[in-house]
């Protein structure tokens, strides 16, 4: 494969409108990201804390060495993972809301654009198919 080849390839890979989409898509999806790590710091978590006796997750950790001189304490900090973790469900669900929602819209848009089914047959019509079938059965005859 040329590197022409490659180029060319590359270009409409990058000028399709999927691309641009996509771009569009990671982009509200920081956006998205930082608000709702905003509402999980400081919307839900200071009730939650509040509730299991005032506790701030973030704070929440296990010293697996203490601080000697210098050197820092090491530590195991499992409220961090959990905050971390509540952002990510809160994140997924939002998420898997909107989806939802758009295939709702979707399959709603769909049914409206769906042709409609053919009028039933009238009764002349029915009657004439009756007078036909009869006077095939007696051709066969």
């Amino acid at each position: 494969m040329g590197v022409k080849k490659v180029i060319e390839d590359f270009k409409s890979f990058a000028i399709k409108g999927n691309m641009i989409d996509m771009a569009v898509g990671i982009i509200i999806g920081g956006a998205f990201g930082k608000i709702i790590t905003s509402l999980v710091n400081d919307v839900i978590m200071p009730p939650l804390g509040v509730l299991i006796g005032g506790v701030n997750f973030t704070d929440l950790k296990i010293t697996l060495k203490a601080a000697e001189g210098e050197m820092a304490a090491v530590t195991l900090n499992y409220g961090n993972f959990l905050q971390v973790c509540f952002d990510f469900l809160i994140i997924a669900f939002s998420i898997f809301c909107f989806v939802r929602l758009l295939s709702k819209l979707k399959n709603k848009k769909e049914q409206e654009q769906a042709p409609a089914a053919p009028p039933a047959p009238s009764k002349e019509e029915v009657l004439l198919s009756e007078i036909r079938d009869i006077l095939k059965e007696q051709n066969k005859k």
